[in-house]
């Protein structure tokens, strides 16, 4: 016994007789519940007053899943309720995905179908392609898809030879999705959206496009090789999908003193603006930065050139790279505490000193972490203030004997 649904969508009550009861799980002899499959959700509703919780496909007969055991029995006549405003919403959303096929079907190249599938906000549908599906291409998929709904397309199905339908270059097929379309089968039902779309399918549609309603196409991803999933909203949700986004866009027009088909040359000049500025303070930055690095105090050690100091408003990789490039024209070692609440130290050297040694001294003696080679390392974390790293920078070898008051995780110096 298969569901009528797909031969009837429209019907939403019916009279059934019960033919068997196996807990929750209830079969009768006739049913207008859509039973899960090829994408589509199972029915909601109610049989005999309970709330049907799931519909599948058994071996031999549908099977109804109440939310409890009911308290009718095998023969009892039954009135089964199936929920009008979901079914209306995955006929809609299920026809939508035709109709957005068929609109592939004029703007993708080599185009299979690869998938489909409904949830409580979205819909998606899944294009074999080689077509890179840009911007451009999605906005041109939703304009086709909304103006087929607009046209008034009568859609029609009808149980065909499996054969015949085989040989028809115009039907889309996916034996893998819609599942028992064509399995064991003499015939297959196809859908067909007139003038526009025909497709092997078991699913409830409407019976004209103009049912379908807005729209509104979400978003784009590659679940897998060759494939490009198209999500879209329909209905209620599509509605206020749209709403959200024409309010955003209405707000950033406002923002930046154009109207909403302005939006994209003000955005492309906002943005050149940006880059320039950014180039500019990064610039700006970087003289600021030497400046600082130029005036750091200098110490001589070994007969090699120390500088020792801390910064303001610099990052640890902003520091490095800049000691880096200026090592050795203001010193044999430059080494910068970074102010805060959490110091950080960037030490760079020309090669006779161990830059990285001298962060493992710093991290040695106030904790965090960090490492480096000869020329350059960095640390972080560290638990002193930027006044004691500086001091202990600041002494000369040999000049750390006298023991210091310590907080908790500093080691004591070796």
């Amino acid at each position: 016994m298969h569901s009528r649904a797909p031969a009837d969508p429209e019907r939403r009550e019916f009279e059934a007789t019960v033919e068997r009861v196996a807990g929750s799980d209830v079969v009768l002899d006739e049913t207008y519940f859509y039973a899960e499959s090829g994408g589509q959700p199972a029915d909601r509703g109610s049989i005999g007053g309970v709330p049907v919780v799931d519909v599948q496909h058994g071996d031999d007969a549908v099977v109804h899943t109440l939310v409890e055991p009911p308290a009718f029995d095998a023969g009892d006549a039954v009135t089964g309720v199936v929920d009008d405003a979901f079914r209306t919403y995955c006929m809609r959303a299920h026809t939508a995905s035709h109709v957005l096929y068929g609109a592939g079907r004029r703007v993708l190249d080599d185009l299979g179908y690869g998938g489909f599938g409904i949830d409580e906000e979205k819909v998606r549908v899944d294009f074999e392609t080689t077509t890179d599906v840009d911007d451009e291409t999605l906005v041109e998929l939703e304009r086709l898809t909304n103006r087929a709904v607009w046209d008034s397309r009568p859609v029609t199905w009808e149980e065909v030879p499996v054969e015949a339908a085989q040989r028809r270059d115009d039907v889309a097929f996916n034996t893998k999705t819609e599942e028992g379309v064509m399995a064991d089968a003499d015939a297959v039902r196809l859908v067909d959206v007139d003038g526009w779309d025909v497709a092997a399918c078991g699913g409830t549609h409407v019976p004209n496009t103009r049912e379908i309603g807005l729209v509104e196409i979400l978003d784009r991803s590659n679940p897998g090789e060759g494939l490009t999933r198209v999500e879209f909203a329909v209905g209620p949700s599509a509605v206020r999908r749209h709403a959200t986004v024409h309010e955003a866009a209405l707000d950033a027009a406002r923002e930046l003193g154009t109207n909403v088909t302005g939006l994209a040359e003000a955005t492309a000049d906002l943005r050149e603006t940006n880059e320039a500025l950014g180039s500019d303070l990064r610039e700006y930055k970087g003289e600021v930065l030497d400046a600082r690095l130029a005036d750091l105090p200098t110490v001589e050690r070994d007969g090699r050139t120390w500088r020792v100091g801390s910064v303001d408003g610099f990052g640890p990789n902003e520091v490095g790279d800049r000691l880096q490039e200026r090592v050795g024209e203001l010193g044999d070692v430059l080494a910068v505490v970074g102010s805060g609440e959490s110091p950080y130290v960037v030490v760079a050297s020309t090669g006779d000193v161990s830059a990285g040694g001298v962060v493992d001294d710093v991290t040695a003696e106030f904790g965090g972490g960090g490492g480096g080679g000869p020329t350059f390392a960095q640390g972080g974390g560290l638990s002193g203030s930027t006044a004691e790293v500086l001091e202990f920078l600041g002494r000369p070898p040999g000049g750390r004997a006298t023991p210091r008051r310590r907080t908790r995780g500093r080691r004591a110096p070796g």
